[in-house]
């Protein structure tokens, strides 16, 4: 196969190879896609994929067992669209220069076509290199056409990947599908993540992901898959045009999560800007409480105010005792500080 300049597809997809990619591969520098998943290939991913094959738009590895890290050469792969190395046995962590994937950090205008009974979308003007691939798509398996025109994805779940992720995930703006899940990443979601605005499919489920959900994934409006469940994640799910649509599914299996989706309060009860129309729940015995603290309050100043100064006001005879009265108190008071300062004057000069 490796004699084959002018390959532009290879698609080995649900057989039972074995052993390693075969070495000669990487002489078909002209590959656009190369699909061996549902295979039993075993080793490491070979660094030749991204030095050689630099036209690659498609690149699925999955369900085989390949072992080791996920190379960084794949980094070089400027022009990817669909990168598919789930279900695997890979360790490590996720290298940092896949915020340089070049093709996902590029926005395309899109028009909606239906395909295979589905709405999908791709740009008008490409010359399209027949093909299907078989994704994980929003929990269940599909065979996309064409799938390098309309769906930039990345997926590594179901590894065993370690580390944070990495901040530089933000940079891929064109990204619409990203799955994280079932391997075990650590640390905060980066708030870099509400950058991907065209992101309509996010799992990061069934990792050790710590810390609050950050605020910034509000911003995706296309996000209609949303699963971080399974997770040591903490504190107020956040308020949202987006978040406040996902169910308990999305956030269940985080003990320190709180929030309106999980039907579980947050332990402080301070206020909190919520969209506007949306009211803030909260409990009658304590807004009884309250309401009965703050009359009180009302009826005791209205009652001690008026009770003295409008007598006062109204009671000619009362008004004379009182500012009599405040005159003979101004008087001692006076008096006493001058008494106090002669004895001290008198002290200091014996």
């Amino acid at each position: 196969m490796g004699t084959l300049a002018n390959l532009k597809a290879l698609v080995l997809r649900n057989n039972s190879l074995t052993g390693e990619l075969p070495f000669t591969l990487k002489n078909c520098t002209r590959l656009k896609i190369l699909d061996v998943n549902e295979n039993l290939f075993s080793g490491a991913i070979p660094s030749w994929i991204g030095e050689n094959l630099h036209q690659l738009k498609i690149l699925s590895l999955r369900l085989n067992r390949f072992h080791g890290s996920v190379p960084i050469h794949l980094c070089y792969l400027s022009q990817i669209h669909l990168l598919d190395l789930s279900r695997n046995n890979l360790s490590g962590g996720i290298p940092t220069c896949f915020g340089n994937l070049t093709a996902m950090m590029e926005t395309t205008v899109i028009s909606n076509e239906i395909v295979g009974g589905r709405t999908m979308t791709f740009p008008s003007t490409e010359i399209f290199i027949p093909s299907n691939v078989l994704l994980m798509w929003k929990g269940q398996d599909y065979v996309f056409l064409n799938p390098e025109y309309h769906l930039k994805s990345i997926d590594l779940s179901s590894n065993k990947l370690s580390g944070e992720i990495p901040k530089q995930v933000g940079n891929l703006l064109g990204l619409v599908s990203l799955n994280l899940s079932r391997n075990k990443l650590d640390g905060e979601i980066p708030l870099e993540m509400g950058n991907l605005i065209w992101l309509e499919f996010l799992d990061l489920s069934r990792n050790h992901l710590h810390g609050k959900i950050p605020s910034t994934l509000s911003k995706i409006d296309r996000l209609g898959v949303l699963d971080l469940s399974n997770n040591d994640l903490t504190g107020r799910i956040p308020w949202g045009r987006q978040l406040q649509t996902f169910d308990t599914s999305s956030f269940e299996g985080n003990i320190g999560l709180c929030g309106q989706q999980l039907n579980k309060s947050c332990p402080e009860n301070n206020t909190t800007a919520q969209p506007q129309g949306q009211a803030i729940h909260e409990d009658d015995e304590t807004s009884v409480l309250y309401e009965a603290l703050y009359m009180s309050l009302g009826i005791g100043f209205f009652a001690g105010f008026w009770g003295l100064l409008g007598s006062l006001l109204l009671w000619k005879p009362w008004r004379i005792v009182y500012l009599r009265f405040l005159n003979r108190l101004s008087e001692y008071i006076l008096l006493m500080v001058e008494l106090n300062a002669t004895k001290c004057h008198r002290r200091l000069k014996g």
